[in-house]
């Protein structure tokens, strides 16, 4: 019996470390199997959910983005298309548009639209010059110092071509100033003949006569050159001396001695020296300009001295770009018994040069308006339109915007009482040929 038991109870020991290795590897089996499957089980849906979250606002976004896209693409088209309308309506309102021939511009607005930038502003500096024996100087003394005038022009085709009043290209030759340029011009001729030696060489002339200005005379007599006058004699006039033939030979070797000691100097003849007025230079801006002064030449001054008019051209020969429509010819009024008192008159110019044209945006060309007031007399008009100096050569113009005549002359002391040349007087000048060309350019 106890044999027995001893047997089972060791058996019983026996199977009791195998059971625990078993149950021990039974447990790491399941818990390896367990990590595994949790591990598996995390990784697929771990992964699942995750991209569920991801996509799932991503999917809420697509949703609601076609709403998005179409509100904020309306509101886009709403705002270029305002701003597209606005622009185009500020485009149309301010584009200068070409002309078409013997259409009414039916408005100040639109005749000043049409020709502001044809409308230029003169700049002409012109001086006092002396030829002597074939050299020219530009004095510098203060009888003859540089002068400045301001006047208007206005371009009449594409190369360059402006017409303007010839007081204005040529001020000297105008009918209040040609009188006192004559006498000016012959005084200082004397004055630098009474001054200017031949042993000056003719690049010393402006210095010297400049520097020497304060002794020369316009009394002075070329005939009397190198004659001495003994003040002496007149001292001693009315005094009695006792006459013998040594107090004349006295005299008479006193007179040679002096004589012999006055340096003797020869003068320049009058008849070599030639004084008048000629430009310095002469420039146009345009309308909205800078202040940027384009030289010109002089083309053409009317031989009648009745017809204040000339004819102005560009250096370059070109009409700017910028001018859109230049001022016809063709358009304007050649009957000016058309022309009746009454009527409107619109002159576009610039009275009063750079001191009304000049603003902070540059160069501004200006309108004034009134009515025709007095029949042409078969070359000029008159009209109550407001204009001053730096008006001369200003387009005037009808309802219609068809010019009618240039701005030339007005009453100084009273305004509104102005004269224009008119139009048909233009071809007395225009267009210029070889061999109507003006000779001073």
């Amino acid at each position: 019996m106890d044999n027995e038991k001893k047997e089972t109870n060791q058996e019983l020991e026996q199977n009791l470390p195998e059971q625990n290795n078993n149950s021990a590897s039974g447990d790491f089996s399941e818990h390896q199997n367990s990590e595994s499957q949790n591990t598996d089980s995390e990784t697929p849906e771990n992964t699942l959910e995750q991209n569920l979250k991801q996509t799932l606002p991503a999917a809420e976004r697509k949703k609601r983005n076609p709403y998005k896209i179409a509100f904020f693409s309306l509101g886009g088209i709403i705002i270029l298309g305002g701003a597209f309308y606005f622009g185009y309506k500020y485009y149309k309102d301010h584009q200068v548009v070409p002309i078409v021939e013997n259409v009414c511009l039916d408005s100040d607005t639109k005749i000043y639209d049409a020709y502001k930038d044809a409308v230029v502003m003169v700049k002409h500096r012109y001086a006092f010059f002396a030829k002597i024996k074939g050299k020219e100087v530009q004095l510098t003394i203060p009888e003859a110092s540089e002068e400045t005038l301001f006047g208007t022009a206005f371009f009449v085709d594409k190369k360059g071509n402006m017409i303007s009043n010839s007081h204005v290209l040529q001020p000297w030759n105008s009918s209040e100033n040609i009188e006192k340029i004559s006498t000016d011009a012959a005084n200082i001729r004397r004055k630098i003949a009474s001054i200017l030696t031949t042993d000056i060489t003719e690049d010393g002339y402006e210095t010297f006569i400049a520097s020497n200005w304060g002794n020369a005379s316009s009394e002075y007599n070329e005939e009397g050159d190198g004659d001495y006058h003994d003040e002496s004699s007149e001292r001693n006039e009315g005094e009695e001396f006792i006459n013998s033939n040594d107090t004349v030979a006295d005299s008479a070797s006193e007179s040679v001695d002096i004589a012999a000691s006055i340096p003797h100097k020869n003068y320049v003849s009058e008849d070599d020296i030639e004084v008048y007025m000629k430009t310095v230079d002469i420039s146009v801006a345009l309308h909205n300009s800078a202040e940027e002064w384009l030289p010109c030449s002089i083309e053409k001054i009317s031989e009648d001295a009745t017809i204040d008019l000339g004819v102005l051209q560009l250096a370059t020969k070109e009409t700017p770009n910028t001018v859109v429509n230049i001022i016809n010819l063709d358009n304007a009024i050649t009957d000016d018994q058309t022309l009746r008192p009454g009527e409107k008159a619109v002159l576009i110019g610039y009275p009063l040069g750079e001191d009304l044209a000049q603003t902070i945006s540059g160069i501004k060309v200006q309108l004034y308006n009134g009515q025709i007031s007095k029949e042409s007399d078969g070359t000029k008009i008159q009209y109550s339109v407001t204009s001053t100096n730096g008006a001369s050569g200003s387009p005037v113009f009808n309802n219609c915007g068809q010019l009618i005549a240039v701005n030339f002359s007005g009453v100084e002391k009273v305004q509104g009482y102005n004269f224009g040349i008119i139009a048909k007087k233009i071809y007395a000048v225009y267009p210029v040929t070889d061999t109507t060309a003006t000779q001073n350019k």
